[in-house]
Order: structure tokens, then sequence, then C-alpha cells
């Protein structure tokens, strides 16, 4: 640990105490102290310790000193209860000092009283250092702990960077890898792509702010000024850092870490590591990438075309087991961002030892699972990247194809929205919610368009008709009776609505196309 006062004040060789506060344990000496910053400077870190008698040795010293005198400068007697204690401890507050040393017994005969008064005042320590101590040893005891824990810093960062490096070098590199630095810095670690969505990676540990709105507002910032960065954001529970990675220009995405307290000087060198390996890896992992893509391409279609057992063979020996029987067959629209879906799918694949199998095919992502846990990770994956997808079931593989042509079906009728249909619902709607799934009112309404314009134009009842007609079987006569005119009418506004549709309403084709137009209108 690195020394502070408290630390110091334990030194029993040493035999130093606080002036008000005495040997007490460290609620006593602060309640003695009053002042607010009283404690935060007895447990403050010491970055070196000073000896001087100067009346202002400010321009010598550095926040975090701790300050030795003899007195001198106060001067002896009437000189020194005339001496203008407060200034001088204002100018050591205002240099960052977190601590004053006194030594008692050696020019002065005790601790000046006006000396006591202004750091008392102040919220500033004061130390006794009684006689036969000298300042050249709390020096080099504090010396002896920085350089220790200097020593310890070192050992800590060499030992983190070969867990890093091991990290990396497993198949799941990149998510090893950030894993690995959420457990040597005990923090949280966000990864966003290069439009500043977040990337799910698996097995991290839970963080309601890896991904808060404030983290993601600071990530588009950075990302949008089109360079390598590193700003901080202070959150609620504490310090955040965000980094960017990549080329300047083509940057990669961005890396949050954050936990309650600041990152020191090897830890942030751990990051900046981290960072590299992410960007090196992004790197020299893309054409490699295309080429595994390629592969599982390939095996899709072996899998389509009958030959599972050429299929099952290479994906043993590259990745593993294919899903077992039945199966979720789901077709994933691809998009910009796709790449970034790839990879988290590549994970979710490594990590589940062959119970999910994915591939590009044509303008869709072909994700095969089988119907356990996995199926529900594909769907939170698909609501996480607000992705538009369709799914279907196969009891196995030789429904393999038909499956996947239900799971197109369910992609394409989910128009475009975000979200996850299955096929099997839409089926259970019948053909009228196969209909409206797909989006069918918009085709229904310019079917319809000519005759409503007509309506309006010519103060007709043609729709009307029509939708009475069609509740009555398409009988003259009931219709007739319920609209309240006579048959020939009806006949008439039928034949019109034909001729203005350009449809023959007297075969099975014609009624069932404006049916099924007037039952999606409505």
């Amino acid at each position: 640990m690195l020394p502070t006062i408290e630390w110091l004040l334990g030194r029993n060789e040493l035999r130093l105490s606080v002036v008000g506060g005495g040997r007490a344990d460290r609620g006593d000496r602060a309640a003695a102290g009053g002042h607010p910053q009283y404690s935060d400077r007895l447990t403050a870190p010491i970055t070196w310790v000073h000896s001087s008698d100067l009346d202002d040795p400010t321009p010598f010293l550095s926040p975090g000193n701790v300050l030795l005198t003899d007195g001198a400068q106060f001067g002896f007697d009437d000189a020194a209860e005339r001496y203008t204690y407060d200034t001088y401890v204002t100018r050591l507050v205002e240099a960052g000092i977190v601590g004053l040393g006194f030594a008692t017994h050696f020019l002065h005969q005790g601790m000046p009283p006006g000396l006591a008064q202004a750091c008392e005042r102040a919220g500033l320590p004061l130390i006794d250092v009684p006689d036969r101590v000298p300042f050249i040893a709390v020096i080099r005891e504090v010396a002896d702990q920085l350089a220790a824990e200097r020593s310890r810093r070192m050992e800590w960062s060499i030992a983190a960077h070969k867990a890093i490096s091991r990290a990396s070098l497993k198949p799941t590199g990149l998510r090893s890898t950030l894993s690995e630095l959420e457990r040597q810095l005990s923090c949280w670690v966000g990864l966003f792509d290069a439009t500043g969505n977040p990337v799910l990676v698996p097995a991290q540990r839970p963080s309601e702010d890896r991904f808060a709105a404030p983290v993601r507002d600071e990530v588009a910032r950075a990302l949008r000024k089109g360079r390598r960065s590193s700003t901080s954001l202070t959150l609620d529970s504490g310090q955040a850092t965000i980094q960017t990675f990549g080329q300047s220009g083509q940057l990669r995405g961005a890396l949050a870490l954050g936990r309650g307290f600041p990152l020191d000087r090897a830890e942030n060198e751990l990051v900046t590591s981290v960072i590299a390996l992410a960007t090196l890896a992004l790197e020299q992992n893309r054409e490699l990438d295309t080429t595994r893509r390629q592969l599982r391409s390939a095996l899709l279609e072996l899998m389509l075309a009958g030959n599972v057992p050429a299929a099952r063979t290479t994906a043993h020996n590259v990745w593993g087991a294919l899903p077992t029987e039945p199966l979720s067959v789901v077709a994933i629209a691809r998009q910009v961002r796709s790449h970034y879906v790839l990879d988290a799918l590549e994970s979710l694949a490594l990590e589940s030892d062959g119970r999910v199998f994915f591939a590009e095919r044509d303008t869709t992502i072909v994700v095969i699972v089988g119907q356990g846990s996995e199926r529900d990770q594909i769907a939170h994956l698909v609501a996480d990247h607000e992705l538009t997808a369709g799914s279907a079931a196969a009891a196995d593989y030789a429904e393999l194809g038909e499956a996947l042509g239900q799971a197109s079906h369910a992609l394409h009728a989910g128009g475009g929205r975000p979200g996850l249909s299955d096929f099997a619902d839409i089926a259970d709607t019948g053909m009228l919610g196969v209909l409206h799934a797909a989006g069918a009112e918009q085709v229904a309404h310019r079917v319809l368009t000519p005759l409503v314009n007509f309506d309006a134009e010519h103060s007709t009842a043609l729709v009307d008709t029509l939708r009475s007609w069609f509740a009555h079987d398409c009988s003259w006569g009931s219709t007739a009776a319920q609209l309240g005119v006579h048959r020939h009418t009806v006949r008439a506004r039928i034949d019109q609505a034909a001729s203005i549709l350009h449809l023959d309403l007297e075969s099975f084709e014609g009624r069932l196309e404006i049916w099924a137009a007037l039952r999606m209108l409505d």
C-alpha cells in the first residue's frame, strides 16, 4: 500500500502523533480534527516527505507531500507569538500538502499554540515529531515504502500482462482477453462497435453501468471525433474510462471500463496493452474470419442438399458437433453492422461446443440451434442488437430446407420491424393472419383505392355494397334486403365495381381478391 499519515502514525519506532488526536484510532482523530477534509488528508497517499524551514516552501513542494519543519522561520519568544501562522498554513493547504510535521523540543520547547490552532482551522493534520527522531528517519521510512509499493506494482503488472497475453492466445481471444481484464482490475468492461452500439461478450461480470445511457453517449461522442482518444466519465458508482481503438479515421470501436476508483499508472498501461491487442486481433482476424464464414456457408449448402454426413464430419474437425435434433432455424436479415452480429454468433458457437451453427446465405444469416437454451440466447441477441429475424422448427436435418423457407417467410412477414417472428405463430392465425403479417394492408388499400375514390366523387356506396354482398355469400336478394334497394340495383352496383376494378366478379378468383382486400382494409 502507499504510505499515508495513518500508516506513518502506526510506525512505532518513529513515535509520531497527531496534535489534537494523540494516539487515538482513526475515527477519534477525525473527530478531533473537525474539519471535513481532515480525515481525507489522514488517508491520502503521501507522494514524498520534504523538510524546510523557509517561510514559503511551496515552490519546492508538490501535491501529496508531507512537510517537516523545525520552526526556525517562526522566530522565537515574542516573534513566534506574533507570527501569522494562518497565512503560512494556508499556503501549504493551497499547495496540496497533506500534513505538516513539527520538531518539538528542538528549537522550540513544545508546539507553538498558534500553529496548532491554524492547522486545526484549515483541517491540516499536524504531526508531533518528538525529540531524538531525525527527519531523515521519517523521510527514509516513506521512501522505502514507496519503493516497495513500486516494486509490488511492477510485479503485479508483469503478472497481469502475462495473464492477458495467455488469454489472447485462446480460441475466444478477444472475449477471453476482456474477461481477464475484468478479473485483473476488478472492474466492468464494455465493448462497443464502430457505430457506438454495444457488443455483447458472453460470460462477463454483471454490471448496470456497462451499457448505461451516459456511457453510450460518451462513446458516441468519442467515435464521432474519428481519432484515437481517451476520456473519463463520472458515474454514480464511480469513475469510467472510455478509449477508442483502431486507426484514426477508421476506428473499429471503443472500450469502456469502470469501477469505484480511478486506475493507477500500472493499470492504465494494462488497459493500453489490451487496446493494442484488441486492435491487432481485429485487424489480423479479418481475412481468417472471411475464410471461416465461407466454409460455414459451404457446409450449410451441403446440409440443404442432403449431404449432412459430410457437413457433420467437416464441422466436427473444425468447430465441433452440429446441433442435435430437433432443430430451430433462425433467419436474420443482414445489416450494415452484421459483422458485429457475426462476431457475437462466433463467440456463442465456440462457447456452446457445437450447439450453435450459423452461416451467411444471400441476404440473411442462418442460425441453427437445438430447441433448448441456445434458442433463448439467439432471441436475446436479436433483441439486444435490434435485429429483424424469423424462426421455424425442424424435426431433423431432412426438414432443414423447409424450415429455412418458413423462417425466411417469418422474417419477411415482420415487415422489417426489429424482433423475432416465429412461423408457427403466424401459421396459427390462418391465411389472413399470414397476409396481415406480410403487410397486405398496403396492397389492399392500393387495390380498392379506385373504388373508394369513385364513391367519394359520385356519392355512391359501391364499397359498402361489396361488403354486404360478401357478408351474404354473394346473394342478390339478401344483400338487397339489407341495403333496402332492389336486387337489380345491387347487381348494377357490383357490375360497376367490377368495371372500375377491372376484375371479373363472376369468377371465384375475382371475388376472392376483392374479399381478401376488404378484409385486409378492415
